[in-house]
């Protein structure tokens, strides 16, 4: 049987769902049946978790910065509340079950945030060395910069090597990254680009977008989203 796969919106202020549908066809070429989570269902997560397979964090706006006792940056953009709650729970749900975990872009944040960690509310106020363009001028399956995996990673092993090309879409990033949590790979500049659990089947964060890219004849995305599915299905034969 296919693992049934949770994929968490963009909600624009609580009041709009959205999301793109390179995740929803990632999913499913994977070999997983995707199902788009709402807000609103906090008091149902425990349930829900138990009838997911795996779990995606997609992408999307903004997060609370309070939810790790910082104070909004002047440059922080929109956020929701309604979906940092959701997830943080979620994800709290899913790890307590080793149940696969993929986070994409805004996903590694809160993902690092849920476990205890912090993040930069934007990285151009709020690193002082130069940095590279993060958030690229062009289509979202082209790959705009490099980034370097950690030998002995999940990810090195999914990848099949440490250095490869991502694509880049964001003004937040990972900063402090706590215990189950470890650094995967970085950009050139510094930045945190992955994080992955080293308690946990497969739990994997990235900060760029492999979605499009999977889609459009990148294999190391592709690897990443079918690996994701089989961890999925792993736990479903359990």
């Amino acid at each position: 049987m296919k693992p049934l796969i949770g994929i968490t919106a963009n909600v624009e202020l609580d009041a709009k769902h959205n999301l793109a549908n390179d995740y929803i066809q990632a999913v499913i070429k994977a070999g997983g049946i995707p199902v788009i989570l709402p807000i609103g269902i906090d008091a149902d997560v425990s349930e829900l978790a138990d009838r997911l397979d795996g779990l995606v964090l997609s992408g999307g706006g903004d997060i609370d910065p309070t939810l790790f006792g910082e104070e909004p940056h002047p440059h922080l953009g929109g956020i929701s509340p309604g979906r940092d709650s959701l997830e943080i729970a979620l994800i709290q749900e899913m790890l307590d079950r080793d149940k696969a975990i993929l986070a994409i872009c805004r996903g590694i944040q809160i993902l690092n945030i849920a476990v205890g960690g912090d993040m930069y509310q934007d990285i151009y106020h709020q690193i002082d060395t130069p940095l590279i363009q993060h958030s690229q001028h062009a289509a979202r399956y082209h790959l705009s910069h490099y980034v370097k995996a950690k030998p002995g990673s999940l990810l090195v092993k999914i990848a099949g090597q440490s250095e490869f090309k991502v694509n880049s879409f964001h003004h937040q990033a990972v900063r402090n990254v706590t215990h189950p949590l470890t650094i995967a790979a970085q950009a050139s500049d510094g930045v945190i680009e992955a994080i992955e659990s080293v308690t946990h089947s497969f739990v994997v964060g990235v900060q760029w977008h492999p979605e499009p890219l999977s889609l459009n004849g990148d294999h190391i995305s592709m690897r990443l989203f079918k690996s994701f599915v089989e961890a999925s299905k792993q736990y479903k034969m359990r």
